[in-house]
């Protein structure tokens, strides 16, 4: 019987048939605007609501902006961190400023994948985390595309053997039919992609499960908004390429 992770995020764990297998390294890949970051972080915060330690990896933007955005949807993180229930994992400022001063793990040169991957191993067993976001790990090798597979898999053995389930998160450009990077979707355990499409003059958003080891699940494209308190999935509606419908 395989154990599942919920997302908890509304919607989310119908299309899931239960959740995320543990230990699976999800790849969330999708263009700009589509709400990666955010799905991130709230399957996190769920998480802690869930009695399961969380670490946040930020690679894109500063780690206070990173706190200040997830507080904006209701999701104050920084009791969790003085409790040793979430670390936020600085990949971004390489240690410049004042984030040595108050940030705890600090990943100082991102072109030495080993010194990452020790960094995150130490804020694993630090806080016994059972959920990881990394965002985004395309940056890890987006100079350096014909290494995507190998840093990923480097990822997805030490995370999975420290029995974390892990989100990473992928950027695709506008019109992209990939998942971002060369066999970087042959190494991972599952696929969710997230679209903003424009349907008869207006944005919508969507995402399709694209593969799920270890569980089945919805084959179908659902619409998703984004609220005031963060990501709503809608099981019951699809979306089509022209129109939503009921099923």
């Amino acid at each position: 019987m395989v154990r599942k992770v919920k997302t908890g995020i509304p919607g989310m764990d119908e299309i899931l048939h239960g959740g995320i297998p543990e230990r699976n390294v999800v790849l969330l890949s999708g263009g700009p605007g589509t709400g990666k970051t955010l799905f991130s972080q709230q399957f996190l915060w769920n998480g802690l609501q869930m009695g399961e330690p969380s670490i946040y990896v930020a690679l894109e933007e500063h780690p206070l902006q990173a706190r200040q955005n997830m507080a904006g949807f209701g999701w104050d993180v920084r009791k969790y961190e003085e409790e040793g229930l979430f670390a936020m994992v600085d990949a971004f400022t390489a240690g410049i400023g004042k984030s040595r001063e108050y940030e705890k793990y600090i990943v100082r040169d991102l072109t030495d994948v080993r010194e990452f991957i020790d960094v995150l191993r130490t804020a694993i067993k630090d806080i016994n985390a059972k959920r990881i976001a990394i965002d985004s790990v395309t940056t890890l090798y987006i100079n350096k595309p014909a290494l995507a597979r190998g840093i990923v898999m480097q990822l997805k053995r030490v995370l999975a053997g420290l029995g974390v389930t892990s989100i990473f998160v992928s950027q695709i450009s506008v019109g992209e039919r990939g998942f971002g990077g060369p066999g970087v979707e042959h190494g991972v355990d599952g696929i969710i992609r997230l679209d903003l499409d424009e349907i008869d003059g207006e944005l919508k958003r969507s995402l399709i499960v694209w593969k799920m080891r270890g569980t089945s699940h919805s084959m179908r494209r659902h619409p998703f908004e984004i609220t005031d308190r963060g990501i709503v999935v809608y099981p019951d509606k699809v979306l089509k390429r022209k129109t939503v419908v009921e099923l």
